[in-house]
């Protein structure tokens, strides 16, 4: 989890998903990058950054909820790689 912030495959997919959105093409892609490993001190994944609970619930959320989980893994990616 300590790829550089301007780097992170996700953050790249996060900028795309935004631009898409904004152009009204729906439904919204979910973050995954196919890297599937939870991380046990912060009970996320690996690759993308989403909680258990996220990745279980993704296929019933709408549009909005799945951006406001988008919002919630940029904010953990640029936590993460601000840590040492």
């Amino acid at each position: 989890m300590n790829a550089p912030l301007h780097l992170h495959p996700v953050l790249e997919r996060a900028r795309l998903v935004r631009s898409a959105v904004a152009q009204g093409l729906e439904p919204v892609p979910s973050p995954c990058i196919s890297v599937c490993r939870m991380d046990a001190a912060s009970g996320l994944c690996e690759g993308c950054f989403r909680t258990l609970e996220e990745i279980a619930h993704w296929r019933t959320l709408d549009d909005p909820a799945r951006l406001a989980v988008w919002s919630r893994v940029e904010q953990r990616i640029a936590h993460a790689t601000a840590c040492p």
